[in-house]
């Protein structure tokens, strides 16, 4: 949606914005004809009634209390609002957010309205109006971060004041050096703050143990600490490479956000002050979307004009996405009887499917709050890049579906971690180091490391197949769907699989579902006919980005 040249970046943005690049590698009329109207795609129709409406029921048909496992997780549940149904309570993220969701709704709506006033006032004061805008995001980001951490807030303070002094030393420091010390300092103290607990008054000077008592309404600040680093990170990088890109246009207002995250600005704006505005930011300081520095000061400078109608619009899908996530918590417990470890009462079926399930949640879990907070920052005038812009039921590619997962977080890691390491010309080590610091950067744990480089080496096999069989030059032969179909199934089988090490049952449950799917004889029927409905799948998913394409709104896989 475009307004005054302005985007506004809807769910589909990003796959809209390459358009361009999209006709240039394939155009429109090079692709093959439509294939929704032939007799192989209404076989796939007549499967997809018959399996999609059997995997919804059968969830629902597991969670009924009738079930003789039911009791072994009975007590993550409560009492619902939905169908009389009781709320699956189990999970402690989702949890934590829904009971104080009155509240942000309440802070959100409070700032949208202040924020517009505010900008209405700054666009009456001349000169000052980056001065008024400025004001307003100290006075309510040092209030928001102090109620929230308390004496903790100061912690914040003394970090980013280091933070700045390192990027300041690029003045008279090579680059080379100034990046490796951003690095270093943010790297340690993300391991010092976690390993620490926080830093607690009490560790370090047992006489000001006293303050640790005054931690706000989130005690634990260093939960949500890692985004914080990742801004720090930017704002630091961006003013090195600002620095030692004199000459460079500076970013102008109102330009696409690709072009905001990479063109630098003057170097006055990268001030102390600029850095503490961007770090205690509210609508995004607690779980993003990730906005880099040069992005964000390019809209404080000019707040971009954001239609009503398409906020409201947005709301309506946020809405929509939290009726969705609590219809699961009301009829599919599936998270709590992963919580349960209840796994060995079901058939290799069911626990597919409950596998499958398992991720859509954390999907949900995921999509939700990224959306309110990006709705709280459209509140604001600020365009942030929109998260999770594919489901995991409509990404056949791997390294696809990673841009499109934490699509924000990985601008991030493109910008400041895969390029710099060489990108695409050494992908396999570029990839290992990224997925090791996001598995890294996620928890400092064995499990998200185990899943970190069960990413990398089951994006292995894709490289290698578009590699050996590039669509380029076998796109038009008749095999070549079906053989990308079958690539695309045995994709899925890994993905899925690291997916639930990771963020599901770990490394133990996902032994476990698979010693079951190739050591009876009912798991080998079931792993049959899962390889046929992802094959099938996978054809309609690679038919509707074709579709995509001839329409012009897609780059192609």
């Amino acid at each position: 949606m475009r307004q005054r040249g302005v985007t506004l970046m809807t769910p589909n943005a990003y796959a809209t914005e390459p358009a361009q690049d999209a006709t240039k590698a394939q155009a429109p009329d090079m692709l093959p004809p439509s294939r929704w109207a032939t007799w192989e795609f209404y076989v796939y129709y007549l499967a997809a009634a018959i399996v999609i409406p059997y995997m919804i029921y059968v969830p629902i048909y597991l969670s009924s209390p009738s079930r003789p496992e039911f009791a072994k997780y009975h007590h993550y549940l409560v009492d619902g609002w939905m169908g009389g149904r009781m709320r699956d309570n189990s999970d402690h993220q989702y949890r934590l957010l829904r009971d104080n969701g009155l509240l942000l709704l309440v802070l959100m709506v409070s700032y949208g309205v202040l924020s517009r006033v505010m900008r209405w006032i700054a666009s009456r004061s001349g000169p000052q109006a980056q001065q008024v805008r400025m004001a307003f995001l100290g006075a309510t980001g040092a209030v928001f971060v102090t109620a929230l951490h308390g004496i903790n807030a100061v912690k914040l303070l003394v970090l980013s004041l280091l933070n700045y002094a390192i990027a300041s030393s690029s003045a008279w420091l090579p680059q080379y050096f100034v990046v490796a010390m951003v690095w270093m300092y943010n790297g340690g103290m993300l391991f010092l703050v976690f390993y620490s607990n926080g830093m607690p008054f009490a560790t370090f000077w047992p006489s000001l143990a006293w303050l640790d008592a005054y931690a706000g309404l989130v005690p634990r600040w260093y939960i949500s600490y890692n985004f914080t680093m990742l801004r720090l990170v930017s704002f630091a990088l961006d003013f090195v490479w600002a620095r030692y890109q004199r000459g460079t246009k500076p970013a102008p207002t109102g330009v696409p956000s690709k072009d905001r995250m990479n063109l630098p600005h003057e170097l006055p704006a990268y001030s102390l002050t600029a850095q503490l505005l961007y770090l205690s930011y509210p609508p995004l300081f607690i779980a993003g979307p990730i906005v880099t520095f040069n992005d964000f000061w390019s809209q404080v400078c000019k707040p971009l004009h954001i239609p009503v109608r398409a906020i409201a619009v947005y709301a309506c899908r946020c809405l929509f996405a939290v009726l969705s996530i609590e219809f699961m918590l009301h009829y599919m417990y599936v998270n709590a009887i992963k919580s349960a470890r209840v796994w060995n009462a079901y058939t290799p079926m069911e626990m597919a499917i409950l596998s499958f399930w398992s991720l859509e949640f954390v999907w949900f879990k995921l999509v939700v709050p990224w959306r309110l907070f990006r709705l709280w920052a459209l509140l604001d005038g600020v365009d942030v890049p929109e998260n999770v812009i594919r489901s995991i039921t409509n990404s056949p590619s791997a390294l696809r579906f990673w841009r499109a997962w934490h699509r924000s977080y990985n601008l991030w890691v493109v910008r400041y971690i895969y390029i710099p390491l060489g990108g695409a010309k050494r992908q396999l080590v570029s990839s290992l180091v990224v997925f090791t610091f996001v598995a890294l950067w996620h928890d400092l744990s064995f499990t998200l490391l185990a899943w970190a480089w069960l990413i990398v080496l089951f994006i292995v096999p894709e490289i290698v197949g578009r590699s050996l069989v590039p669509g380029r030059v076998y796109g038009q032969r008749p095999w070549f769907r079906h053989v990308r179909a079958l690539g695309t199934v045995a994709n899925v089988f890994m993905m899925i699989s690291a997916n639930l090490v990771g963020f599901v049952i770990g490394l133990d449950g996902v032994q476990f579902v698979w010693s079951q799917m190739i050591e009876t004889g009912a798991g080998r029927i079931c792993l049959l006919q899962l390889i046929v409905v992802l094959f099938i799948a996978a054809q309609l998913m690679y038919e509707y980005r074709a579709e995509e394409m001839r329409r012009g709104v897609c780059k192609p896989y």
